[in-house]
Formats: structure tokens, sequence, C-alpha cells
């Protein structure tokens, strides 16, 4: 009798305890199939172009970022697609295919990025094509930049919402042109030119609060529907605007991108001197083609599209204003 009044108090206890415990909330990334990209890999030996002060890597940096994300995303339940494990190439068509072939719902490629000035440390976050047209991706790409700000970063950090097209003129960056229609961005989450961030991005402290606000701003995304993405070029097509790319934005021009920007404008003064009107145009245009992506990229094409209406040009100046607003996105636009 003893026994049998023992396995009855037993019972209870273990019936109050299952009617008292919370029951799980099936969270926002649970069941999503999401794919990392952790760019470049395995280029140590022939790229000399993708390295800090002190050596440290920008493939390295990615695929540390990358393997810890991909541990917190499957503790959340999402199913994650690694286009690399390891300092390797993986050919740009095989990243795509992985994507594409096991129906992503979002493709994340994580970077760290590089420019002439060492002073510079910010967000970037590319998306592919026009604002208008790849709606999701807009979405996505300002939950990234929300989350690294939120998370990774002092406050009143800029940040840089853009167009893929602002580096690669003609055609964006291959990763996100192919797998078009995925909810996709590349993430530049910081510089590892500037030397103090650098020594930070060899920290796996560091790299695990860059891999947090990756979470958060997935968990942001997937928590309201996903905008639809329309097809390319069915709202907007804007001839390509060159700009320096990769390490033509390590030459001395380049390291002058903010001072051109602050001459150009101290010249918009004059406002009845066209002489002025020109320099000042020239000046944006430099700063602008140094550092296309850029926080002050767009308000340079924004002061390049008033020039050229002053100038008489209307059909530049409507196409320079339809290029600020459809390639450079503010994070408090809706």
């Amino acid at each position: 009798m003893k026994i049998n009044l023992y396995l009855w108090f037993v019972l209870f206890l273990s019936l109050a305890a299952c009617t008292s415990a919370p029951k799980q909330e099936k969270g926002t990334l649970a069941g999503r199939v999401i794919c990392l990209d952790a760019g470049h890999g395995g280029t140590a030996q022939i790229d000399s172009y993708r390295v800090g002060p002190t050596g440290e890597r920008e493939e390295w940096i990615n695929l540390r970022v990358a393997l810890l994300l991909q541990k917190m995303l499957e503790e959340k339940g999402a199913k994650v697609l690694m286009t690399r494990t390891a300092d390797i190439n993986v050919p740009f068509d095989d990243r795509v295919k992985l994507a594409k072939e096991n129906k992503a719902e979002v493709f994340l490629s994580i970077h760290h990025n590089a420019t002439a000035d060492s002073t510079v440390n910010f967000p970037i976050i590319y998306f592919h094509g026009s604002a208008s047209e790849n709606v999701g991706s807009v979405v996505l790409a300002k939950h990234v930049g929300q989350a690294l700000v939120q998370n990774f970063y002092p406050k009143a950090t800029p940040v840089s919402v853009v167009s893929d097209h602002t580096i690669f003129p003609t055609a964006g960056a291959k990763v996100l042109r192919d797998t078009y229609g995925i909810p996709g961005v590349i993430a530049e989450a910081s510089f590892f030119t500037n030397p103090t961030e650098e020594e930070r991005l060899k920290q796996e402290s560091h790299n695990r609060k860059e891999a947090l606000a990756y979470v958060a701003a997935l968990e942001a995304f997937f928590s309201k529907p996903v905008p639809a993405i329309q097809p390319k070029k069915s709202i907007v097509e804007l001839p390509p605007f060159r700009a320096a790319q990769e390490a033509e934005r390590m030459n001395e021009t380049a390291r002058r991108w903010r001072q051109d920007f602050e001459e150009g404008e101290k010249l918009l003064k004059n406002e009845t001197d066209t002489t002025a009107l020109r320099q000042a145009y020239e000046l944006f245009t430099r700063s602008v083609r140094s550092f296309p992506d850029s926080y002050l990229a767009r308000q340079s094409h924004q002061y390049r599209a008033a020039i050229l209406q002053k100038l008489g040009k209307k059909e530049e100046a409507q196409q320079e204003a339809t290029r600020a607003k459809e390639y450079y996105v503010r994070l408090q636009e809706e």
C-alpha cells in the first residue's frame, strides 16, 4: 500500500508540473530555411586586398561569424544551409544553386569591408537592383541594419542600405543577382581596415555579438508577412554610374571622399555662380565614385541632381534623383 501511495504521489506531482509549466511558443525562426553565405574563402595566397592592418583576413572573419550564427539559428529550429564551413573557395554558381534548390526563404551573405580611410567603421547592407522592385530584400536589409546598430555599434552610428548597383553598376553582385526572388542581402557588418575594429573582429565575443544581431534581424523579418519581389527592371531602369570597386577604393583619391563632399557643400553656397556649381558637381562626383556606398553617397547624388537641374540638364537631373531614391534607402523610411 505504501508503494501505491508513493506512486500516486509521484504521478500527482508530474501532472501538476505539466499543468503549471508554460507552453513552449513556436518561435518565428522554427522551420525557416535560411542560407548563410560566408563570403569569399580560400583566397589568402592570391588576394592581398581583403586583409586588415595586422593581417586578419576577411574570409576568416566571415566564416567565424557564419558558424556561430548557424548554431544559434539551428537552436531556434531553423534549417540552415551553409555555402561553406571551411576556408575554401566555393564557386558563386554553387552558392546560388544551394539556396535555390533547397528553397531558401532568405539568403544572407556575411562580409566585412575595406576602404582607404582607416577611420571608417559602419555597416553597409546591399540588396539587389532597385528598392521599388526588390521590396522583400529591402525590408530584410533594413532589419539587418537596425539590428547591427542596436546590438553591435554605439548609438547614432550611420548605416548604409544600398543597391548592389552602387558598387557593381552594370549587373549587381552575382550571388544576389542569381538568387533574385529570394529575399537576400550582402551584409558588410564592419570595416577590417579600421585598426581598432580589426582587433575586435579577432575576438569570438565580438563575432558572437554580430551573429546575435543577425538573429534579431531575422526574427524581426519573419515576424510579419514577407513583401513580394517584383520582376527586375519592371519599374526602374537606370544607366550605370561608374564607381570605384574593391582595390580601387584603397588609393589616395578615395581617401578624400569625405573632404570632397564637404568642399562641395561649401561651393553650393554660391548658387548663382555657374563655375562654382560645376566645381561642386565634380567634387560630389568624385566623392561618390570613391565611396559609392557611404552614408554620404545618397546626398551626393541628390546634390548632383539639383546642380544638373540648375544647369538646365533636366533629363540627367531626373536620372540622378531616381538613382538617389532607388539605390539608397533610409532606415526610417517605410
